[in-house]
């Protein structure tokens, strides 16, 4: 036993020695090392960094390294860094001093850490193309393997550098200067740049916790803020593992003229609005997106909810809950941007001509919960609107959709195929139980029609817009108002009883008189709406209509006559003309020789022209619809025909 313990402890002497002399030959050689230039190896230098970062790297200026230390250093001048094999031939970056130093020992776990990196006279050229593979890349995009995200830098500064930036998958263009300036142990690292993003001032910073601080271990926190197009946004958080951007929290707010205009900033499509406010968190894990406690506000409307997106997929998919307690569709397009030159009222449309975002719906599928308390689409306001809308594979579906007027509910589905080289749509909406009413703003007390409106749409069109499905619409319309009432004045007038319906026009009359029944049925074709069956009963007047309404250029021509029930004086056989636009219709005379007796009888008088006024009279008088066989009618149009107390 004291012969092995002697053999262990000459062994360990021996050991020891080897070990001594072997650090002695490392120090002499590191110390010759330090003193050689490195311009008499730089081509296999440079081929083994180039090789290592798998780009290629030129260096045209002095080149300086000091390899033998715990961390090595290259000073390069005038250096040009490729971009990666993935992307067509050119510079990623021209850099006019270079200094970069290294942590020898951690490379040895397979992890770079960068001690030092100053840039001086650089110009950053970053591209990504549209499929996603963008020149900055540290891998191949195809590469699937997780990594560690960028390395651990404790200091980077960056002096008189120019950056130009065309991203083709968010659209982006910049063109400008950035400035990193690295402060004391404890100061925060900040970095800031000036420039034109797409053709528009902006400016942006950064505050981080010091660099010089930064572990794996700890989260690294920061500070961001930008502001471009006359939006801005401010968020403030933290990298769960520096620097690695897969693993994000933070907080944000944003202000600005338009929400579109906010997408320059985070990359995100909104729709035009007015001034608005923006806030909310954003969780990223990996390829996963989560914005909660979203709150949107623009104009008079609200919107809050949460918002997922996963990347992963071969289509983004994104999944939201969102609810408004006020929402109006006049705080929302162009007009409330201020991009849109305010119409005629004779040119207004009610059918947006605004291009479908196609290129969104054949990229993503989308699951989406909404409710809204109150929706204000033009004068109608809508209560309890809920909506469930799906996309997958280009196909949209929102259904079911739901909401309620004041008075009424209204129910249905719409369905856009966008994947079609001419987008196909087709919608099903029903209406019960709807107060005509309710939307007579100048006689909301006494309205001039009323009763329990029950109606159906089936249409269908292709098109790029709204306006364009609608000027290739095929399909059926139909309106029952199984009964109610009309101001006696107005029933009067259409059955053309010129001296009785003036007369309770001119005294202001209130008087009402019942609607035994109504029905109207159009049927569509070519985006031309035309009457198939026109006809209001009234217990002293019996309407007839024909005609149609264009949806291309949204124009009525729609002919009214009137039929009464028992003798009138001053009867005119001429009809009432509804012309003008869905928005904007106009009632009046047909123009000729009618209108030329009526007002030349109501001229004279009664007395003065007896002659002219026994042309007004009319012995051949109506007789009360079959309201049970257009009730019946209507019902094979889908319509349900009885009404139920309103809630």
């Amino acid at each position: 036993m004291n012969a092995l313990q002697r053999a262990a402890r000459q062994a360990l002497k021996w050991a020891a020695g080897l070990m001594a002399l072997l650090m002695m030959l490392i120090a002499l050689l590191a110390g010759a090392a330090a003193l050689v230039d490195a311009n008499h190896f730089r081509g296999p230098l440079i081929r083994l960094i180039a090789a290592g970062a798998g780009r290629p790297i030129q260096v045209q200026g002095r080149l300086v390294a000091q390899l033998w230390s715990l961390t090595p250093q290259l000073d390069a001048e005038r250096v040009t860094i490729g971009n990666p094999p993935w992307m067509p031939p050119g510079a990623l970056a021209q850099v006019g001093r270079l200094t970069l130093a290294i942590d020898l020992w951690p490379l040895f776990t397979h992890s770079l850490v960068i001690r030092r990196l100053e840039l001086d006279s650089a110009t950053l050229h970053l591209l990504r193309d549209a499929n996603g593979r963008a020149n900055w890349q540290w891998r191949e995009p195809q590469h699937t393997g997780g990594g560690q995200g960028l390395p651990i830098i404790h200091s980077l500064s960056m002096t008189r550098t120019h950056l130009a930036l065309d991203d083709a998958v968010r659209n982006l263009k910049f063109d400008g200067t950035v400035t990193a300036h690295d402060g004391v142990l404890a100061a925060p690292w900040q970095i800031e740049g000036a420039g034109r993003l797409n053709d528009r001032a902006a400016t942006f910073a950064l505050n981080g916790d010091a660099l010089a601080a930064v572990g794996r271990e700890r989260p690294y926190r920061f500070a961001f803020e930008a502001r471009s197009s006359g939006s801005r946004l401010d968020a403030r958080g933290s990298l769960r593992r520096p620097f690695d951007f897969r693993a994000l929290e933070l907080g944000f707010e944003a202000a600005g003229e338009d929400l579109k205009d906010l997408y320059f900033l985070i990359g995100l499509r909104l729709p035009d609005t007015g001034r608005y406010r923006l806030s909310g968190r954003l969780a990223r894990d990996g390829s996963r997106f989560c914005y909660t406690d979203l709150q949107v506000n623009c104009g008079q409307s609200d919107l809050h909810g949460t918002v997922s997106i996963e990347t992963s997929g071969v289509r983004p998919r994104a999944e939201a809950d969102l609810n408004a307690l006020s929402l109006r569709w006049s705080d929302l397009g162009a007009r409330a941007a201020g991009r849109a030159s305010p119409l005629p009222d004779a040119q207004q449309k009610l059918l947006s001509d605004t291009p479908l975002p196609l290129t969104g719906l054949r990229k993503s599928d989308v699951a989406v919960e909404f409710h809204a308390q109150s929706l204000q689409v033009g004068h109608v306001p809508l209560h309890a609107v809920a909506a469930h809308l799906t996309l997958e594979g280009g196909m949209l579906v929102i259904s079911p959709l739901s909401a309620a007027p004041p008075e009424g509910r209204i129910a249905g589905r719409v369905k856009l195929d966008a994947m079609r080289e001419l987008p196909a749509a087709d919608l099903d909406v029903a209406i019960r139980n709807l107060r005509v009413g309710q939307f007579d703003r100048k006689h909301e007390a006494q309205p001039a029609l009323d009763g329990l409106l029950q109606a159906r749409l089936v249409l269908a069109g292709n098109g790029r817009s709204i306006h364009e499905i609608a000027a290739s619409a095929h399909g059926t319309m139909t309106a029952v108002l199984p009964h109610g009432i009309i101001r006696t004045a107005f029933a009067e007038l259409v059955g053309m009883d010129l001296a009785r319906g003036l007369g309770l026009l001119f005294t202001k009359s209130r008087q009402e008189t019942g609607v035994r029944c109504a029905i109207a049925s159009f049927r569509a074709q070519d985006g031309v709406l035309q009457v198939q069956k026109l006809v209001i009963d009234t217990d002293p007047v019996l309407v007839n209509g024909e005609g149609e309404i264009r949806l291309d250029t949204e124009a009525i021509d729609l002919s009214l006559y009137g039929e009464p029930k028992s003798q009138r004086l001053l009867r005119l056989h001429s009809p009432i003309l509804v012309r003008g636009t869905i928005l904007h219709p106009s009632i009046g005379l047909q123009a000729g020789n009618a209108a030329a007796r009526t007002g030349k009888a109501l001229a004279l008088g009664v007395v003065l022209a007896p002659l002219e006024v026994l042309g007004f009279v009319d012995e051949d008088l109506a007789k009360n619809a079959d309201c049970t066989a257009l009730l019946a009618e209507a019902r094979k149009q889908g319509v349900e025909t009885t009404t139920t107390p309103a809630h």
